[in-house]
């Protein structure tokens, strides 16, 4: 049994890293422009949803308009009933900027999601061509606007999604933030994402996506994905489905972001999005079977075969543990180094992957119960 459990789990790792392998070349960077470039044609709409975020707001609108300092773009914030200095602070860049709007929220409607509605009432009010939307806790680069727009040029797409650099600080943070460039680039074939359609392979981040306004009226926009706790899958997905071309690229150089800033902040926030992601009533039993034998078994087995000395076919059975403990720990590695994410936390990997599965099970067993998620002091019900 432990020796099929092996075989297995080298099926799982080497193939995930021939994925892996080919996805390297696939998620490429924004195109590096000339300093002289200019944005496309038309005005850009740089869209920031804003919840009580007086400890981010002013650093991230600051950073957007230092991306682009001399292109036509708008920035407009909605203040979505905070209680803090987020209105205040926006204000006070608006007088010294006029590319800056702050615009309230009305209430929120029954049945949505507090970001889904708020990314579509600022849409109603962007009077770009081109529409990004941006969370509060993004910080951009110098050029990151125009070098987005033309990746999506590039590549004739109407939807595109940048994945930014995560800054993690706490030990989940670490552990769990990179598995995203994990499960992206070891389970998406972006070849064939971007030579289907298919809204099976909609793939992006919701931190940073930037729309062509006329494709995201057909589509319904936001509205679309009304009651989306996870826009970074759904709203992708809404593109696809109307046979449009969606694309993802790597944005380390172009933008930072602090997702969580604790531990059972990070347990919270990953669990909200678990549902519409591997935590699918459907999908959470084969994703934990592929995830738990891949990379959870073998550091488990090698423990058992190296204090355990009369085990049967011991020898064998620690070697291919080993080798598969080594083919899952590589691309973490790779990873960290490419995308400036924590090495500890690589080393880690299969401590993190049973922390990521540990997430999925907690959100269906909230869900099945009935138990409501919670966000931004808003309270989403189990079956919304």
């Amino acid at each position: 049994m432990i020796l099929a459990i092996m075989i297995a789990s080298l099926l799982i790792t080497s193939t995930s890293l021939v994925i892996w392998l080919r996805n390297l070349r696939q998620f490429r960077k924004a195109p590096i422009l000339d300093t002289a470039t200019p944005l496309p044609a038309g005005k850009l709409s740089v869209l920031v949803p804003a919840r009580n975020e007086e400890a981010n707001i002013g650093a991230c609108v600051e950073s957007i308009l230092a991306a682009e300092p001399d292109g036509a773009i708008e920035v407009l914030v909605l203040d979505d009933g905070s209680t803090d200095r987020t209105a205040s602070i926006v204000k006070a860049i608006a007088l010294r900027d006029s590319r800056v709007r702050l615009a309230s929220a009305p209430p929120l409607p029954e049945g949505w999601c507090g970001k889904q509605h708020a990314c579509h009432v600022l849409s109603m009010l962007a009077r770009g061509r081109w529409l990004v939307f941006i969370d509060a806790d993004v910080r951009l680069n110098p050029g990151a606007l125009s070098r987005t727009l033309h990746f999506a040029k590039q590549g004739n797409s109407v939807l595109v999604s940048g994945f930014p650099r995560q800054l993690t600080e706490t030990w989940l943070e670490r552990l769990l933030i990179p598995m995203i460039h994990f499960v992206l680039l070891g389970f998406l074939p972006i070849w064939r994402m971007r030579a289907m359609a298919s809204p099976a392979y909609g793939a992006g981040c919701g931190q940073f996506f930037a729309a062509e306004r006329q494709a995201y009226d057909t589509v319904g926009g936001h509205a679309s994905i009304r009651t989306s706790l996870h826009d970074g899958v759904t709203l992708p997905r809404a593109f696809r489905g109307y046979g449009l071309r969606t694309d993802i690229f790597d944005a380390t150089d172009l933008a930072t972001c602090r997702m969580y800033h604790s531990a059972v902040e990070t347990w919270r926030g990953l669990a909200k999005n678990a549902i519409e992601g591997l935590g699918q009533p459907l999908a959470i039993v084969p994703w934990t079977t592929l995830l738990g034998v891949g990379y959870v078994a073998p550091a488990i087995i090698a423990t058992l075969a190296t204090v355990s000395v009369d085990m049967s076919n011991r020898h064998l059975i620690l070697q291919l543990s080993l080798t598969s403990l080594a083919l899952g720990v590589l691309p973490r590695l790779v990873n960290a180094r490419l995308y400036r994410q924590s090495i500890v936390g690589a080393l880690a990997h299969p401590l993190g992957v049973a922390c990521l599965l540990a997430i999925q099970w907690y959100a269906l067993a909230r869900r099945v119960v009935g138990a409501p998620a919670a966000w931004r002091g808003r309270v989403y019900p189990a079956n919304a």
